[in-house]
């Protein structure tokens, strides 16, 4: 099993910054995938970032040129540097990262327990 800590988040006024981390713990053999998430109220969790070993990484539009993800692979953690944060980026944020387990054959597939981000006008 694997366990995703995220920390990081809060309240921000509009053009601030903040920094989310997620940390992944347990069972890993290998990762494959980390991304960030988001979910706004009454809308569906759409995807913010990605990135996949051997660095590639992908952005939704909107966040392009604003936000930044980044990994340590010696910590089995994640990053997401937002900056020009607006009001409309405030959400729960989620970690999911994916890979394979180290004490059993098959890829695990986990999610944090979510951060919010609010960002005031």
């Amino acid at each position: 099993q694997v366990h995703l800590v995220e920390s990081g988040g809060g309240l921000v006024q509009a053009g601030g910054s903040l920094r989310l981390s997620c940390a992944a713990s347990g069972s890993i053999g290998s990762i494959n995938v980390m991304g960030w998430y988001r979910q706004a109220p009454g809308g569906q969790r759409e995807l913010v970032a990605v990135t996949i070993s051997g660095g590639s990484t992908t952005y939704a539009d909107s966040v392009k040129g604003r936000f930044s993800i980044s990994r340590d692979n010696a910590k089995n953690t994640v990053y997401l540097q937002m900056n020009s944060l607006k009001p409309e980026d405030t959400a729960v944020y989620y970690c999911n990262v994916g890979g394979f387990q180290a004490t059993r054959p098959g890829p695990f597939d986990s999610w944090g327990q979510g951060t919010q981000v609010t960002v005031s006008s």
